[in-house]
């Protein structure tokens, strides 16, 4: 799961796309409380560092509360890091101090991103930030001039690839020297996706749908790159904006023998999609949303298409947050539902890695004993140690050992679940379908694709 995989790419690409619609060794799991953690009671605490004090750590989130896409679209990560932090300050904080979370809604635009950063930074002083979650990434320059470290943040844009005091949820082995993303403006990405559904369900004809726009058109030409490698035959299907084939395009797809599909676009043009793939009766194995769609609403967003609904697919490098029997992911929801019983009916799988973004943090200021320090968290951050989120992630390559060259390929782990109607009580729900996401592992190639 290291660098920025198809599994993290997928929500920058996506989510450009829907702006343009909308415009037209392991961390120890020892010792834990409900927050994951037991605080140490550490004595002699020092105002050792910028917004440190002996009983407080002033710790900053950027989310995008009031964005043109709506309220949900960019706070996920938000909720789940508050979570956190307010079942560990209940737990008794860590190393004897509590952690005062300051939030600042950017509204989804470059101009609020940049706001915050200044806000946070200069006025309120915080000594990090954690559960970022920022469509236009405009002020990430800006904290990491600072010397800011941002810990466990959603890679929507390509800022987590490119400054080296932004750490993202799922590692990096790019340089992040501050001069472009990833290889010179190249990200790469394994093919582990592709290989599961080939091996697990048989398939080897796979459709992409896409819009006609660049983003949109970028990530599919990686879904399609990637599909190939795997052996898949691959058919194309370019939807036009302003005057979207939706029949058309699913006819094309049965003409051709397509057994699965994958897209480039948001919920309403998958919503639309599903439609089209019940009216015209096409019989797909599966139908695969990127992680951001690993949602509760998937009900809402497919109620027109339950046949379609029921064969949706999700893929990822965290635990299901609807699997309860995982100790660390019951643990997150009994948090959650303290801190914010009106989100678990919207619970996603951004939630809980804002959640376990809080807690890499969390265990990182830990290390620091009474001396908290941003040079000390960032030692822990840049030890190379694979990180577990104490069983909420997967820990293969979840660090950030750099690379000097890409490599040509590389072990990654992935986790799948299914949606079904019938979960959950018949209320519907994500299931599982990996025995084990931590051996559910693959080597594959690294494919090229440009960040942007």
């Amino acid at each position: 799961m290291r660098a920025r995989s198809l599994v993290a790419a997928a929500a920058a690409i996506v989510l450009s796309s829907l702006a343009l619609v909308a415009c037209g060794s392991r961390a120890s799991s020892s010792g834990t409380t409900s927050a994951g953690n037991k605080p140490a009671g550490v004595s002699n605490n020092t105002a050792s560092d910028i917004g440190v004090t002996p009983t407080e750590i002033k710790i900053g989130t950027i989310a995008g509360l009031s964005s043109g896409f709506g309220p949900d679209t960019f706070s996920a990560s938000l909720y789940g890091a508050r979570a956190y932090f307010k079942a560990l300050n209940a737990a008794g904080g860590v190393n004897g101090r509590t952690v005062n979370l300051v939030e600042c809604d950017d509204k989804g635009s470059g101009d609020g991103n940049a706001n915050c950063a200044h806000k946070l930074v200069d006025d309120e002083k915080v000594f990090a930030l954690a559960g970022v979650t920022a469509f236009d990434y405009t002020g990430a320059q800006y904290i990491n001039s600072k010397g800011v470290p941002d810990i466990g943040g959603q890679p929507v844009s390509a800022a987590y690839d490119q400054y080296p005091h932004l750490y993202s949820i799922y590692g990096s082995y790019y340089p992040r020297t501050g001069s472009r993303p990833g290889y010179n403006g190249t990200l790469y990405a394994g093919t582990e996706i592709y290989r599961w559904f080939k091996q697990n369900l048989k398939t080897n004809v796979a459709g992409v749908v896409y819009y006609n726009v660049a983003p949109s058109e970028r990530y599919a030409k990686s879904i399609a790159d990637g599909l190939r490698k795997e052996g898949y035959t691959v058919v194309e299907e370019q939807i036009n904006l302003g005057a979207p084939s939706w029949d058309a395009t699913v006819l094309d797809l049965k003409r051709r023998g397509v057994q699965i599909v994958f897209d480039a676009m948001d919920d309403g043009g998958n919503a639309q999609l599903c439609n089209a793939i019940e009216s015209q009766k096409l019989p797909i194995t599966a139908k695969v949303t990127p992680p951001q769609g690993w949602a509760n609403n998937i009900r809402q967003v497919y109620s027109a298409s339950p046949n379609c609904r029921n064969t949706i697919y999700s893929t990822g490098g965290t635990a299901n947050y609807a699997d309860t029997q995982i100790p660390a992911v019951a643990t997150f929801q009994k948090d959650l539902q303290a801190a914010a019983p009106d989100r678990v009916a919207k619970m996603n799988l951004w939630m809980l890695e804002g959640y376990a973004s809080a807690q890499w943090l969390t265990d990182a200021i830990r290390s620091c004993g009474a001396d908290v320090t941003r040079a000390c968290v960032e030692a822990y951050m840049n030890s190379g140690k694979d990180y577990d989120g104490h069983g909420l992630l997967i820990p293969t390559g979840r660090n950030f050992k750099k690379s000097p060259e890409p490599p040509s390929q590389e072990e990654n782990c992935l986790n799948v679940a299914r949606w079904q109607d019938s979960a959950n009580g018949n209320q519907g729900g994500w299931v599982t379908q990996v025995k084990d996401m931590n051996t559910n592992c693959f080597t594959v190639p690294d494919l090229p694709y440009p960040a942007g």
